[in-house]
């Protein structure tokens, strides 16, 4: 089994990706013979990239994101959504590309109250991808992030379980 991890914050290195990285490392242990540590895509990387129909990188991300069974998406909360670079990258999928997958998805943001982004937003492309998502999001404020740790943790004491039957465990 494998993780991908997913991260539309235009910035290289962002703290959406330190966030993504805790998330995906709260599952690193259901996720059988995993021992290389997550597939990481920092679409900020990418840049233009992703507007380039054959871009050997972009092409070869989307095959790595499609065959993980385990997927994190991550993305700040701007314009009360995901990111347009997000958008981007999940738009060169066809319907149901990511079938059989099973996603989390994340966000950040200033304050809680675009908390529901992550549900209303961000959970909807997935499914609409074919991707499976059992567990509620995750949305980290940026006052949280000093307590990164704690709070992954007391969100995958709900989400692992259901993560784990989702990907065919007990």
């Amino acid at each position: 089994m494998s993780i991908a991890v997913v991260v539309g914050n235009p910035k290289a290195g962002s703290r959406t990706l330190r966030v993504a990285m805790a998330v995906a490392d709260a599952f690193q242990d259901i996720v059988e013979g995993e021992s290389t540590g997550p597939y990481v895509v920092d679409l900020a990387v990418l840049g233009r990239e992703l507007f380039d129909v054959d871009s050997p990188a972009v092409t070869s991300a989307l095959a790595a994101v499609a065959h993980s069974d385990l997927l994190v998406v991550a993305s700040p909360t701007y314009k009360a959504t995901y990111t347009g670079l997000l958008k981007s990258f999940f738009d060169r999928y066809g319907n149901d590309a990511l079938a059989g997958t099973v996603s989390v998805p994340v966000m950040t943001g200033a304050a809680p109250v675009h908390a529901l982004a992550v549900e209303v937003h961000l959970r909807p492309l997935l499914v609409e991808l074919g991707s499976s998502t059992p567990t509620r999001g995750l949305f980290v404020t940026e006052q949280q992030f000093e307590d990164l740790d704690d709070v992954v943790a007391s969100w995958a004491r709900v989400a692992r379980p259901l993560v784990d039957r989702a990907l065919g465990g007990t």
